[in-house]
Parts: structure tokens; sequence; C-alpha cells
């Protein structure tokens, strides 16, 4: 048996490890195993054993050119998907499993041509957010557009991913339900709840939809002995946590500054993982009482972080399910996080709770249970 995974990355970001581990699980299984991935890999030498590149830099380079001249986003790639779909009916595999299928790498609508040309083929789809039953963005919760659930037009996010300087959000939404329509054999994969009641509102309500939530190692995220408050000299304070890959309001960073505002500064710390050089910088003259850190590939210092914290903070706007907030519940502190897409499906300790976005529900939680 042959299973050929398709996603954006390969061992890279939570996409990436979350295909690698399925290659290794299915191998071990029996099966022969390939990853297309469109963007990056890890340069490893499981990277080298399951990738297979769909084009090249140029063609990512161009793909993102034109996606932001025409917002004509997955319309590109035709030559580099071409090339991928002859060498992927060669390899003749069984089972077909879809991850993002976005981000500027490979043409859908060729794609979904080959796919429905193999109706033999089982075929799987984990979506990890909205982008494929939208006529622009991977998330809309953060400015509460439903458009979607009729058919898009008028975008009012194209300067968010994938960002366009035109609006061609109406043909967008129309050839998407037009390529994905009609498949042989499809079965839809959701991290939540939350995304899969999403999607029977969508024009995919024709197929299963089945919920597997991610799931962390907890053999590696557990608690450990940190001195990180004494590296940075807060050992006399409560710490409050914040992580994520990038940072911006929709991640909850404006809340964050406004919170660090309104907490006793005798008392907190807010700490923040994931910033890059521009926002550290600014927020030492806006927001001082933060203290602003790098995105690290290293995890075992991401686990100490975790581990020296008092509590992890979470105030976003838009996410599918944020594997941050299981991380720090399994090392060891609780979490609040906005009752955001399914955040809320991410928390088990009774200590830990989701709520609404509000600063001050924040700031009330904080104090009064003494954290």
């Amino acid at each position: 048996m042959k299973l050929l995974l398709i996603n954006s990355v390969l061992g890279f970001g939570s996409t990436g490890r979350i295909v690698l581990d399925l290659a290794k699980e299915y191998e071990k299984n029996g099966y022969e195993v390939k990853i297309a991935y469109g963007r990056k890999s890890n340069d490893s030498a499981d990277g080298r054993k399951y990738g297979v590149r769909i084009g090249g830099d140029m063609d990512v380079y161009f793909h993102v050119l034109y996606t932001r001249l025409t917002d004509k986003h997955g319309l590109a790639s035709k030559s580099a998907t071409k090339k991928f779909l002859k060498w992927a009916e060669e390899f003749n595999p069984e089972v077909l499993w879809l991850h993002n299928i976005h981000d500027y790498y490979i043409n859908y609508e060729l794609l979904f041509d080959w796919i429905k040309s193999r109706p033999q083929m089982e075929v799987k789809w984990t979506l990890h957010d909205c982008w494929s039953f939208t006529g622009h963005c991977s998330h809309f919760e953060y400015v509460k557009c439903d458009k979607w659930e009729k058919g898009c037009e008028n975008c009012p996010q194209l300067d968010q991913y994938p960002k366009s300087k035109v609006d061609n959000s109406y043909d967008n939404y129309n050839r998407k339900k037009h390529a994905f329509a009609g498949v042989k054999n499809m079965t839809l994969i959701t991290p939540s709840s939350w995304l899969k009641n999403l999607v029977k509102k969508s024009f995919l309500s024709e197929y299963p939809v089945e919920v597997v939530y991610n799931t962390i190692d907890t053999n590696v995220f557990k608690p450990v002995p940190s001195t990180f408050k004494q590296d940075h000299g807060i050992q006399d304070k409560k710490m409050i946590l914040g992580v994520a890959s990038t940072w911006n309001d929709r991640k909850g960073l404006k809340d964050f500054v406004e919170l660090s505002k309104l907490l006793p500064e005798d008392r907190y710390k807010i700490v923040l993982i994931g910033l890059n050089e521009k926002q550290i910088e600014s927020l030492k003259a806006e927001a001082p009482r933060i203290l602003g850190m790098p995105r690290t590939s290293n995890v075992n210092e991401l686990i100490k972080a975790y581990s020296a914290a008092d509590v992890f903070v979470n105030p976003t706007y838009e996410d599918t399910f944020p594997t941050v907030n299981m991380e720090a519940e399994a090392c060891g502190i609780p979490v609040i996080t906005y009752n955001t897409g399914g955040c809320a499906e991410t928390i088990e300790r009774d200590d830990s709770v989701a709520v609404d976005h509000s600063i001050k529900v924040l700031v009330s939680l904080i104090i009064n249970n003494n954290l």
C-alpha cells in the first residue's frame, strides 16, 4: 500500500510535524509513504527520506506575486503542479491525505482534476483553517464575517493572508466550490468540533467530517526544574506567559499591552515569546512592563519558560485549535484563553478557563485568583 501526503511544509511548524508523524506511523504499519511539500522542509534524514518537493523557490515567488496582483491564490504554479502530478501518477498511491494545499505552491484546480480522475483512491483532507471554503481568507472571526455561508464578495480582509491588492473573492469562492465538489470517497478531518460545525455550513457539507484532535508529546512537554525567573530577574513576581509563532493584534498582542498597564507592576511580569525584533524594540517604549523575547526553536527552552510561569494567557481572536494551550497545561500551569474558535476544546485542567474577549475579565481572573 502507498500513502501520499501533501502539505505546504514538511517537519516544520505544527502541520509539518503532523504530516511527518503520520508518515512514520503509516510506515510502521507497512505503507510506502511520501510527503509532497511546496515551501519548507527540515534538513534532516526524515525530510530527505519522505520529501518530494512541488516546484521550487522561483515557483513560490511567482505564486506570491500572482496572488498579490490578482487575488487568485492557489491558481498559479501550473507547471510545477503538472510536473508533480506526473510523478504522483507514477507513484500511484492507494491513499491520498491532503493537509494545507494553500501557501503559494500548488494549483488546486489541477490537483482536484487529478483526484477526480482516480475514483478508486481513498482521499482524506485535514483542514487546519477555513481557507478551503472562503473566497479569500483563512480565518474570519476577527472581522465577524459570514459571507462564506452563501458566497463571498467585497472581501474585508484583502490585507490579510493571502494578501492581495484587488478583490477576486466572488470568483475564488465559486471556483473552489466547483473544484472541491464531487470527489468520490473523500473524508474531511478537522482538529476541532468548532471547525467541523463551520464545514457543515459550507459548500463542503456533502462530505463526512471527522474530528481528530491534534496532540502533543507529554513525554516532552512536562514540568521541569527551571531557573527562567532567576535568569531574567523576575523571581519575586508572578509570571504571566504568552507564546505565539507570530504576534499581532489578532493573536492578542494589543490586549497584552493593555493588560500590562492594568496589573500591579510590583506583583506581575508578562513574558511574551515569539516576537520579532521590531516588536521587541517597540514594546520597550510602549509597554516596558512586558519582557519580549524572540521565537525559539529550542523546545527545551520553551518548556523551561512554561514550567516557570504561574499562568498562561492566550487572548487570541482567531484560532482553530491552539496547541500552546495544551503545552502549557502539560507543563503544569493553568490557562486563561479567550473562547475563540476551538480554544475551549484544548483545555482540561479544572483551574483553566475559556472566557469572553475582555481585558477586564483577564485582570479580574488573575488578581482575584491570587495568581
